[in-house]
């Protein structure tokens, strides 16, 4: 079963080494052809004649234009390949973001509150906040940016450190509140954080955020299979009917995954990875949170 599972990805993998082969086989080509149109340019102005600066202009377009749209499509019907739908794609620290997805996979939307999300989840997401507007709620982190991820990254390190925390201790502790660049959902564009005017938007969350296509993504009983450490204001669309099946069946989004039609990798021996790892990191208990900057955080325990 688990040589099944890996199978597409192996296929994946050498699709991707065909597509690095052909690209510099056409940027080879195009080289030769711009060195062909000097040399033909040198020869015909030594004997006399003149070669059109404009045709010179249009050749080497229609060549970049020629490159460009082949990278371009191979990359996007890579990803359009895929037998997972956008909406369940997985991102966790074993599953780093697709390669060109921002390029081919997503188009930003503005939101209340200045954050950014992909414009398919924008009306869900909307009826959602709508419906619990008694409760004041505002995302207060939608899509991120790589460098933004990067940021908040170095910024979490630091933090832990200045508690006394070791390089080693400080690393270990902020991947389980904040992803590696490269494997955060918020870089999807379908994960946002929520926050309201009070705590309680966070049970309503819980309890009704299926209803409108997204999910509870971390909950404190499932760190040993997603990697990440409670955190009751992250949510991501997954659709109404995955997100229906996970909250009833109390699961997360890699358990789905695992016995899911659209599952391509070994989950389960990610999960294996994750659970190994985590028994690794640091012991800490997040039982309190406290309301910093407009966000709820947990309250970090100090070193003794």
């Amino acid at each position: 079963m688990k040589e099944q599972k890996n199978l597409p990805v192996k296929k994946r993998q050498k699709h991707r080494h065909c597509l690095v082969k052909l690209n510099l086989f056409l940027s080879s080509i195009f080289l030769i052809g711009c060195l062909s149109i000097i040399f033909s340019v040198v020869s015909n102005t030594v004997q006399g004649e003149t070669f059109p600066n404009n045709n010179i202009e249009t050749i080497l377009d229609d060549s970049i234009i020629a490159v460009d749209n082949f990278q371009n499509n191979t990359a996007s019907e890579e990803i359009e390949n895929s037998s997972i739908p956008w909406y369940l794609t997985l991102v966790n620290d074993q599953n780093p973001l697709p390669e060109n997805y921002m390029d081919y996979m997503i188009n930003l939307v503005d939101i209340p509150g200045g954050e950014k999300v992909d414009e398919r989840i924008y009306d869900p997401l909307m009826e959602m906040l709508d419906a619990a507007k008694e409760l004041g709620p505002i995302v207060v982190s939608g899509y991120r940016t790589q460098n933004k991820q990067q940021s908040l990254y170095d910024k979490k390190i630091k933090e832990f450190k200045k508690q006394g925390y070791s390089e080693t201790e400080a690393i270990k502790l902020t991947q389980q509140w904040v992803a590696e660049p490269g494997t955060s959902e918020h870089q999807l564009g379908l994960a946002v954080d929520i926050n309201g005017a009070t705590y309680d938007i966070y049970l309503w969350l819980q309890e009704n955020s299926y209803k409108y296509g997204f999910i509870f993504r971390y909950p404190g009983n499932k760190t040993d299979l997603t990697g990440v450490a409670e955190e009751v204001w992250h949510y991501r669309y997954v659709g109404k009917e995955a997100a229906k099946e996970i909250h009833e069946r109390g699961i997360c989004l890699e358990e789905y995954l695992e016995n899911s039609q659209f599952q391509t990798s070994s989950v389960q021996n990610q999960q294996e990875q994750i659970s190994l790892e985590h028994s690794t990191q640091i012991e800490t208990s997040w039982e309190e949170y406290k309301l910093h900057e407009g966000e709820w955080i947990p309250v970090v325990p100090s070193l003794p």
